[in-house]
């Protein structure tokens, strides 16, 4: 059954990679049905993969397959939430170390240009913690790519 609301990300020719990868890498994640053009299009070729419906932690996406024209941007990211460091860490490592590139406070993006924010718990509770402890914790995840819990949780005790 198609779910009513989809997030619909758009590919240069490598959606069923890229859900692949994200189907092996997150738990709830799984490649669906892939769909063909049915005629030549400006960004495909009749019988080329054009449409990869796939699922990431539960969220129903597709991946069209549209060509160069609309690369991702930072305007839209995945939010994965961390229970530990070792989650953190799995998630952050999976996804740069498979041809991704590092970015700042928790931010990361993929081989085919998708962001992604691996975000633990910890520093969630500690800027809704609010004043000077989530101050604290705000300027120690600024120092950061990756985000190090134990460096969060001691700037929030003001450490």
């Amino acid at each position: 059954m198609t779910a009513k609301n989809t997030i619909c990300l758009w590919y240069d020719g490598n959606a069923r990679e890229a859900a692949e990868f994200y189907a092996a890498t997150f738990p709830d994640s799984e490649v669906g049905a892939v769909h063909h053009a049915p005629m030549d299009s400006p960004g495909n070729k009749a019988g080329d993969e054009m449409v990869v419906e796939f699922t990431v932690m539960g969220i129903p996406c597709i991946g069209l397959n549209g060509g160069p024209i609309f690369p991702h941007t930072e305007a839209f990211s995945f939010q994965i939430a961390t229970d530990d460091q070792e989650e953190t860490d799995r998630y952050w490592n999976a996804i740069v170390g498979n041809g991704g590139a590092e970015s700042a406070c928790g931010w990361c993006k993929d081989k085919w240009g998708l962001n992604w924010q691996i975000t633990p718990r910890a520093l969630t509770d500690a800027l809704a913690a609010g004043g000077e402890e989530a101050a604290r914790a705000f300027a120690a995840m600024m120092t950061m790519h990756k985000i190090d819990i134990a460096a969060v949780e001691a700037a929030r005790k003001g450490e």
